[in-house]
């Protein structure tokens, strides 16, 4: 475990840490990205230059350059992180595998428990979670997916330090010298009263004894949990650790301790027979050509975009399910990049600790690739994801456009995101509102999904629901589904005018691809944010 603070390698192309090769611009993009993943996920870009350290026509080309990746959008002033950023952590969990292996069983549990359950997985000598089951409640777990927090203040800590060397030790004491009250780990509040380094230790011991840790408000006052090791059955080794995170409203440590954790050994047996029993995974057809597209981004925009930072962010998406451990021909293979060129990236993400070597001169993934971005985004819903879509669309059409969902009656749509156009006369709907199904472009969309027969054949046969001053006169909308990863139909999306701007039939040829292209792009966002988090529809 290298000596340098648990959150960040040294992130200056001048640093001496830095390799010779190391890639400046790219080292400069990913300290851009952690910058604003601390920050909740949006800073100005003055705010960023503070932050970074960097100069502002340099911040300006890393922001234009991630905006062209969809990796963030520029909203005004604000720099703000994307959903399809999600991309490079999901590459990390898919080839991790445990998230896609675990999950059910971490859900069941909570469901059984009617607790919050958590995974995580080691990062250096800190922790950082993998899978979140939330309870909803007052008084809730507020940990995300990516958030790293120090070992010595959780419940998994201590039965990962089971596993560390002597160098991760000292790299450990170094950390908590230079960072008494850990300022360095935005998830957790700082530290209030130091505790003795011996006492983490003892914690250790006992949990190499036992098999099991508890945290007893280590984080803050009221949070208890109970956690237990979950072994790789081809190692031996912690592959991760399994969780139950409750409040001393309903639970004190020793009761988790005595009512709770013969229930999460269970668990944690039935997750090491799912991880024995598993089989390898399908490698696939290897992706070729990812990074083709830089090259006519960087003939467009010119000196604006950085061609080496773009390229450098493909690489990490070469690696996946089937494919967690990648030599450096096969990067290069995968993302079209010369291997040289490959090279120099890898041992950039080396050095930022975002990839580590494997066996047989391989590269892999580490935790900390959830760094980027990963934390804020995993807590995105979808009325989030489509508002700069529709304010996209209600700009190129000059028309109000909305995304509604259908009620649990499935009698009435519910508004849950709008954009209005500018205009002295508009469709006025707020956020909120509630609309008749049977009425509406949105809801006869909804509907013809859930199987509603009659008239409503023939709106899921063209794919649209066109409604022509049926509902209210003058009002005339045309609506198109929104699907999720899995094909679902889960929303709606429209266009309204009045009925005075365009005919039905200019709504149809006009509008509609507007929209349907519209609905496309949320729902491209909507799969990658959806892939290991659960996307909320309002």
């Amino acid at each position: 475990m290298p000596a340098e603070t648990t959150l960040d390698a040294p992130e200056s192309a001048d640093s001496p840490a830095a390799p010779a090769e190391a890639v400046a611009p790219l080292i400069r993009g990913v300290t851009v990205l952690r910058r604003l993943t601390e920050a909740g996920g949006a800073l100005s870009a003055s705010e960023l230059e503070r932050a970074t350290g960097l100069a502002r026509s340099t911040v300006d080309r890393i922001a234009s350059t991630l905006a062209r990746m969809e990796y963030v959008r520029l909203d005004g002033r604000d720099v703000v992180l994307a959903p399809r950023l999600m991309e490079l952590g999901n590459a990390y969990l898919a080839a991790l595998r445990l998230p896609a292996l675990l999950d059910a069983r971490a859900d069941a549990l909570a469901d059984e428990l009617d607790e919050s359950v958590s995974l995580a997985v080691g990062d250096r000598d800190g922790i950082r979670f993998i899978h979140q089951a939330t309870r909803r409640r007052a008084m809730s777990l507020s940990f995300r997916i990516g958030d790293l927090l120090p070992a010595e203040r959780t419940a998994p800590g201590p039965l990962f330090a089971t596993e560390w060397t002597r160098e991760d030790w000292r790299a450990w004491r170094a950390r908590r010298a230079a960072d008494p009250e850990d300022r360095g780990f935005p998830a957790v509040p700082p530290r209030e009263h130091a505790e003795d380094d011996e006492e983490f230790g003892r914690r250790a011991a006992r949990a190499r004894e036992d098999g099991w840790a508890l945290d007893d408000q280590l984080i803050e006052p009221g949070l208890v949990a109970v956690s237990v090791p979950v072994r790789d059955p081809h190692s031996g080794r912690i592959a991760c650790v399994a969780s139950v995170v409750s409040h001393t409203s309903r639970h004190t440590a020793a009761d988790l301790r005595d009512t709770l954790l013969p229930r999460l050994r269970a668990a944690v047996t039935d997750m090491e027979r799912e991880l024995r029993e598993a089989p390898d995974a399908e490698a696939g057809a290897a992706p070729s050509g990812l990074a083709a597209w830089t090259g006519a981004s960087k003939q467009e925009l010119g000196r604006e975009f950085v061609e080496s930072l773009a390229r450098g962010l493909t690489v990490l998406t070469a690696f996946r399910e089937g494919r967690a451990e990648l030599t450096l021909t096969e990067v290069a293979q995968a993302t079209g990049l010369a291997r040289a060129t490959a090279r120099r990236a890898l041992l950039t993400y080396e050095h930022l600790g975002l990839v580590a070597p494997g066996s047989r001169r391989t590269f892999v993934l580490t935790p900390r690739v959830l760094s980027l971005g990963f934390p804020p985004l995993s807590r995105t819903s979808l009325p989030r994801i489509a508002g700069p879509h529709l304010a996209d669309l209600a700009a190129r059409v000059q028309e109000s456009a909305s995304l509604a969902v259908l009620t649990a009656s499935g009698e009435e749509v519910q508004v849950t995101a709008r954009a209005a156009a500018s205009r002295v006369m508009s469709v006025d709907i707020t956020v909120g509102t509630r609309l008749p199904a049977a009425a509406t472009s949105l809801g006869r969309v909804l509907l013809a999904d859930a199987g509603e027969a009659g008239s409503l054949e023939e709106v899921r046969a063209r794919g649209y629901a066109l409604v022509d001053e049926e509902w209210e006169e003058g009002l005339r909308s045309i609506a198109v589904p929104v699907r999720d990863r899995t094909g679902r139909v889960v929303a709606a999306t429209n266009v309204a005018l009045h009925a005075a701007r365009r005919t039905a039939e200019e709504c149809v040829r006009d509008v509609l691809p507007e929209l349907t292209a519209t609905a496309a792009r949320i729902e491209s966002d909507l799969r990658v944010a959806g892939r290991f988090t659960r996307v909320p529809l309002h």
